[in-house]
């Protein structure tokens, strides 16, 4: 499985790099999540600048995407040249987005009157795009999902990996980054927030 993590400029780090983080737990069942970038760098909201293990063309070849908010995604959203870049394929890709990220999908209108979830701070701006947004940390329809909450991004991790290979495979990756003595509570709730959205996608893993 090959994953884009989308990570633009103003980035939040705990989007991006838990989910990669939990994801690449995968990689000895050939996975791999890239961090994936319109340009060869980016810098973070608290001044990390990091550089980019795919380009933005990496989004129509992945499996699976990841979409990370960051403090710059309401400028991004308001740039159709390059939303027209961004190519996203809900019918044979999984698609997470989280805080912001999912400002992106509604201009993409991969949402559409559906359910979402959004940070408090971009909750407004995706209302005004027309979302429904309700008061949780994870809800998915299908093959796309969205995740409100830095810390959320292990709910959108675990889907993922549920959806992708096994709820058992998806329990190991939370496990293993959980704070000793806090484990079976943090699986617990994990596979609590993503479990009611497995039954009607199944897993894709064939």
């Amino acid at each position: 499985m090959q994953i884009a993590i989308l990570t633009l400029d103003g980035f939040n780090e705990l989007d991006s790099f838990i989910a990669a983080g939990i994801l690449n737990r995968m990689k000895s069942q050939g996975w791999a999540a890239h961090i994936t970038c319109p340009t060869p760098e980016v810098t973070s909201m608290a001044g990390v600048t990091i550089q980019r293990q795919k380009p933005l063309e990496f989004l129509a070849e992945a499996d699976a995407v990841l979409i990370g908010s960051g403090i710059k995604t309401r400028d991004y959203a308001a740039d159709p040249a390059f939303l027209s870049r961004l190519k996203l394929d809900p019918s044979r890709q999984l698609i997470g987005a989280q805080c912001s990220g999912t400002l992106l999908l509604a201009k993409l209108g991969l949402i559409g009157n559906l359910p979402a979830c959004t940070d408090l701070t971009t909750k407004p701006w995706v209302i005004e795009a027309g979302v429904n947004v309700v008061d949780a940390p994870f809800v998915a329809h299908g093959n796309v999902a969205t995740a409100g909450g830095c810390l959320a991004s292990q709910y959108l991790a675990a889907w993922m990996i549920a959806r992708l290979a096994t709820v058992q495979d998806a329990e190991d990756a939370i496990h293993y980054v959980a704070p000793v003595g806090e484990k079976a509570e943090y699986v617990a709730r994990a596979m609590a927030a993503v479990g009611p959205y497995l039954a009607d996608g199944a897993t894709l893993a064939a």
